[in-house]
């Protein structure tokens, strides 16, 4: 029976493979350890004043292990990073790589990381989804990127724009606030600028996207617009906004402008557009004159069918259109509210000749969605043409079944909707339940292990998110926010117990937090 010999140490190892024996170190004594540095003879302890010039006077700082060979099962000194070029926005940490993690979509595009710079963001509530976008579009400031909240539906990014010192425009119970969704915007102060050919088809543009808008808002009233409808509102816009004088200049038009000329038409409106007689006309347009009587008369008056008595500074970083004081008219309120909203913003957006990057974030987008094909198409629409047009879309929901339920199954908006998924190359998923982690499988193709993080590694912090961009495996991210940021970005502050004040007969004030609680 053989005896068992001794290991063979790590300097045997060596010797055996034709490599010398590792020597002891010999700790020099300082006039050797001056010698054997090269730049110490003519520089000072503390280095050359000079710029770009000088030592530091410390060991680098690595740290080092001893273990043997039996011990030690792998080595990584060098960790690859995740890819993800540094520019843009510092969202966080790679929990992976450990390095900090970047997000600038536009560069996305440019670098062939991703084909479209739109970004869906799905998430249960309190997993930290506002508190991440809000950062973002924060952080995104310092770039020169502006931003458009086209329709706040809970009043999340207001406190931002206060900070900001920008107020923002609120719309809805108690404000006074009235935009006009047929706004000509910036159309009508460049007009005169423009040749006749440039003034033709902007004004063909502005029409054709008003015209999907009342479409769409007759969708919502339960009545499908024909073609005929969508000829004879055009018509009726021309007429009205002035262009069949000759381009000479434009006159602003309200949705009530438009349901009075399909009530009461002038003889040439019917003419023109081939109806055998005035009574004709009335019957045929009566289904679609009567959805947009409703939209005067309804929830929505005085909202929508005014003209717009506030201007935006588009030079400012960030504007918003806050629709909390919204809610309590119901959630068809909210919806026709962002469809003339998202109508109104991407026109503005459109004709502005400055050449940036601007963000437009649709908070809730499957609300407007739910009001009828037109809606949904309009929304892809915007999507599709976001890189011609330099736009960073942000779609922010909390499950794709919100995207599917705008219709019956198998309908076109339905098809329509979850394409629009696929037209969003940056897919950021928030910690979900199991049953909806199946759902973000099939629609983004996530593998077992990415499907795990959502529903295991996301919940069990806030600001944890696994990062799509196209099919590249996913990241998993811990977004950071600042002191001030948590302070200003806190979504639970309404839920916070404040003691209330109350007066005393004696005219003191008695702060009695058992009482109550709330303010």
């Amino acid at each position: 029976m053989k005896t068992r010999t001794n290991e063979r140490s790590a300097a045997q190892l060596l010797a055996d493979f034709g490599a010398p024996p590792p020597s002891k170190p010999r700790t020099p004594n300082r006039p050797t350890a001056q010698k054997e540095r090269v730049n110490r003879p003519i520089a000072p302890r503390r280095g050359l004043a000079r710029p770009g010039q000088g030592w530091a006077p410390v060991e680098a700082p690595l740290a080092v292990y001893e273990a043997a060979t039996h011990e030690i099962g792998g080595l990584f000194p060098l960790l690859a990073s995740n890819g993800v070029p540094a520019v843009g926005a510092r969202i966080g940490y790679d929990t992976v790589s450990g390095g900090a993690f970047y997000a600038h979509p536009i560069e996305w595009v440019l670098r062939g990381l991703a084909t479209n710079p739109n970004m869906v963001i799905f998430g249960e509530p309190g997993r930290g989804k506002s508190s991440t976008v809000v950062a973002f579009l924060l952080r995104m400031m310092l770039f020169g990127v502006r931003t458009l909240i086209s329709g706040d539906v809970k009043g999340e990014y207001s406190p931002l724009l206060r900070a900001l010192d920008i107020n923002p425009i609120a719309l809805g119970r108690g404000s006074s606030a009235r935009l006009n969704a047929l706004d000509l915007g910036p159309l009508a102060s460049r007009w005169d600028s423009w040749s006749v050919d440039r003034q033709r088809e902007e004004l063909d543009g502005v029409l054709g996207r008003w015209v999907k808008l009342l479409t769409a808002l007759a969708e919502a009233q339960g009545y499908s617009p024909t073609v005929t409808d969508e000829a004879v509102l055009s018509q009726v816009l021309r007429r009205l906004v002035g262009a069949a004088d000759g381009y000479t200049h434009l006159r602003p038009v309200t949705i009530p402008d438009v349901q009075r000329e399909l009530a009461d038409p002038a003889p040439e409106l019917w003419e023109d557009t081939r109806f055998a007689d005035r009574r004709q006309f009335l019957d045929t347009l009566r289904p679609i004159t009567d959805a947009l009587a409703n939209l005067v008369s309804g929830p929505l008056a005085g909202l929508f069918d005014e003209p717009t008595n506030f201007e935006l500074d588009w030079a400012a970083p960030i504007q918003s259109m806050d629709l909390s004081l919204l809610r309590s008219r119901g959630d068809q309120a909210v919806a026709v509210a962002l469809t003339c909203l998202g109508s109104w913003s991407s026109m503005i957006t459109d004709l502005q000749d400055d050449g940036e990057i601007r963000i437009v974030v649709r908070d809730e987008v499957w609300r407007q969605m739910r009001l009828g094909p037109k809606a949904v198409q309009a929304v892809d629409s915007d999507l599709r043409l976001s890189r011609a047009e330099k736009k960073i879309q942000i779609l922010v929901g909390h499950k794709p079944s919100d995207f599917l339920s705008v219709g019956n199954a198998g309908s076109q908006e339905v098809a329509i909707a979850k394409d629009l998924l696929a037209l969003c190359s940056t897919r950021i998923l928030f910690g979900q339940s199991t049953r909806v982690a199946d759902e973000l499988a099939e629609d983004f193709a996530l593998s077992g292990k990415e499907s795990d993080v959502t529903t295991g590694w996301c919940m069990e912090r806030t600001g944890r998110a696994l990062w799509k961009i196209e099919n590249n495996p996913g990241y998993k991210v811990q977004s950071v926010l600042s002191r001030t940021e948590k302070h200003t970005f806190d979504t639970n502050a309404q839920l916070r117990a404040v003691p209330r004040e109350f007066t005393k007969t004696d005219g003191s004030v008695d702060r009695n937090p058992s009482v109550g609680g709330w303010r």
